[in-house]
């Protein structure tokens, strides 16, 4: 319950508004609704949402806030939302905050006691997941994967024995590199679900195991373009525990006649596991 002098009962409200990441037809009424009575509309680009603005026939004044400026701009929202003018946030396409800006404004703004009310609608890695036949009781969402050919393998290596879903946001010109780096650190039948161009007219979804998916995207013409979703399945909870099983046995050996560090080498070649991962789990075993 609101104090009598909650800032939340005497300000404005800063509004995150989901919108379309394709179809302009899945924007809601309510988002609608919202836009055309909020003081101000903070975008991602305002050039951009300002041509979803003219197809909703919506004049609003609007800012520009986006990575490169939100800590500067982000106190300019909040003194709006002081002077109790409502605000809405959005992004590109899809809802702020998810692998989009607005993270350093909504904390700064909840910290401050103003209220932050979400307005529904698309994101792309639910609209994925929903489509694409694989596990949901558990994902793990991970945003974009690093450009860099060694941490983007890294990452990858450390994800190898989750159990989750695994999702990824992807740009076209990395989509085949990644896909295949997939396949060499996490098996070449690690099952695979891309999702492309969601909500629009060339909308495709590649599925199977990664290699196959691999190939089938190189031999597409419209492979490289669009924006991707990339979902792979997690190992079961039985390969899991295999799996540590059979670490746990391959160190034992190593480290009866090795230091840690060459147990650990050694034991990644034999495992096709992350070396980090093993020499951190040799040093446990040492310790035991």
């Amino acid at each position: 319950m609101n104090s009598e002098n909650d800032p939340s009962e005497q300000s404005g409200t800063l509004y995150i508004v989901a919108t379309p990441i394709g179809n302009l037809e899945d924007f809601s009424p309510r988002a609608a609704s919202i836009l055309s009575r909020v003081s101000v509309i903070a975008a991602e680009d305002t050039r951009h949402s300002g041509r979803l603005l003219q197809h909703l026939g919506i004049r609003k004044p609007m800012m520009a806030l986006h990575d490169h400026n939100e800590r500067d701009k982000a106190g300019l929202v909040l003194d709006k939302l002081a002077a109790s003018q409502d605000v809405a946030l959005i992004s590109d396409a899809g809802t702020p905050l998810i692998s989009d800006p607005g993270y350093v404004l909504v904390r700064e703004a909840r910290a401050r006691g103003f209220r932050v009310s979400p307005v529904p609608g698309a994101c792309a890695l639910v609209a994925a997941l929903s489509a694409a036949g694989l596990p949901t009781d558990r994902f793990l969402f991970e945003g974009f994967l690093s450009a860099k050919q060694g941490a983007r393998k890294a990452a990858l290596e450390r994800l190898a024995g989750e159990s989750a879903t695994l999702v990824f946001y992807e740009s076209p010109h990395r989509i085949v590199d990644t896909v295949r780096e997939i396949e060499r650190v996490m098996g070449a039948e690690r099952e695979l679900v891309l999702a492309r161009e969601l909500t629009k007219t060339f909308e495709t979804f590649y599925a199977g195991a990664a290699s196959r998916v691999g190939d089938e995207l190189e031999a597409d013409p419209h492979g490289s373009r669009g924006e991707f979703v990339v979902m792979v399945h997690g190992v079961s909870d039985a390969e899991s525990a295999m799996g540590k099983v059979e670490i746990d046995r391959v160190l034992g050996i190593l480290l009866k006649e090795l230091p840690v560090k060459k147990a650990a080498k050694l034991g990644a070649e034999l495992t096709g596991r992350p070396k980090n991962e093993l020499y951190q789990r040799a040093l446990e075993l040492r310790v035991e």
